[in-house]
């Protein structure tokens, strides 16, 4: 098993910048990947960001390309997403999650771990 512990949200204002932490303990060693997906009230969770643990291979969404920065620190078995120039559309409760197997890291049905959330609130 493994457990994820996610942190980091709060209310900022557009244009503002937050990073979220995502520390992982029990079984880390079956990371292949870790991921930040998000949910807003009444949409689905969507894909952000996704790392391979090894070699440090990044994936975005479109939406968040060049604004957030997905990071990790092996020693720590922590997570980061760092959110720069956030918008109001990127509001939301968001959730990290470990897979351990090689797949398509884009979709939530590739990870089998996931933590409570962190919620992010972006607003004036």
């Amino acid at each position: 098993q493994v457990q994820l512990l996610e942190s980091g949200g709060g209310l900022v204002q557009p244009g503002g910048s937050l990073r979220l932490s995502c520390v992982a303990s029990g079984r880390t060693l079956s990371h292949y990947a870790m991921g930040w997906f998000r949910q807003a009230p009444g949409k689905e969770r969507e894909f952000v960001s996704a790392i391979t643990w090894l070699a440090g291979r990044t994936y975005y969404a479109e939406a968040v390309k060049g604004r957030f920065t997905i990071s990790k620190d092996n020693f720590k078995n922590t997570l980061y997403l760092n959110m720069n120039n956030l918008r109001p559309e990127d509001a939301a409760q968001y959730y990290c999650a470990s897979t351990p197997t090689r797949g398509n890291f884009y979709s939530q049905n590739e990870y089998n771990f996931w933590g409570r959330g962190t919620q992010v609130t972006v607003s004036s």
